[in-house]
C-alpha cells in the first residue's frame, strides 16, 4: 500500500530542503581563492597601523617579549568572505575578505579587497578598531 499523496509530497519537500541546505553548506565551506593571501598580508597591515615609536608588536603572533618591549598579538585563522562591493570606477566588483586581529585587549577588523579576476589582485585594504573608544 503506497502512502497518501500529501504525505509523499511532504517527504519530497523535506528531502529537497535538506539537499539545498547541504549544497549551501558546501558552497560556503570552500575557502576563497585569496584567503591565504589575505592571511599572509594581515600581519604587515596590523603592524603598520599599530606600531609607533614607543610601541612595537612581537615579530610573530603569540606571547610578548620577556622584557615587555614588544606587545603580543594574534590573528584569527578564519577568513570570512563578505559581500562584494562595487568598484569606484566602472562596473566591476571587488571581493571582500575579512580577518580578525587581536592586540592586548583590542580587536581589529582587517578587510582586503580583491579584483574579481584571475589571481589575487589586491585593490585595497582597511583596518578598523572594533572596541569602543568611549
Amino acid at each position: 500500500m503506497s502512502p497518501p499523496k500529501g504525505e509523499m509530497h511532504m517527504k519530497n519537500l523535506v528531502s529537497a530542503a535538506a539537499a539545498a541546505l547541504v549544497l549551501a553548506g558546501a558552497a560556503q565551506a570552500a575557502p576563497h581563492a585569496c584567503a591565504a593571501d589575505a592571511l599572509a598580508r594581515a600581519p604587515k597591515v596590523l603592524k603598520t597601523f599599530w606600531e609607533a615609536e614607543d610601541m612595537k608588536l612581537a615579530e610573530k603572533p603569540g606571547a610578548p617579549s620577556d622584557d615587555g618591549s614588544l606587545m603580543a598579538w594574534d590573528l584569527s585563522p578564519d577568513v570570512v568572505t563578505q559581500p562584494a562591493v562595487k568598484a569606484p570606477d566602472g562596473s566591476g566588483k571587488y571581493d571582500v575578505l575579512e580577518v580578525t586581529a587581536y592586540v592586548y585587549k583590542a580587536t581589529y577588523r582587517l578587510r582586503f579587497l580583491y579584483a574579481q579576476m584571475e589571481g589575487c589582485v589586491l585593490m585595497g585594504e582597511e583596518i578598523l578598531g572594533m572596541d569602543s573608544p568611549y
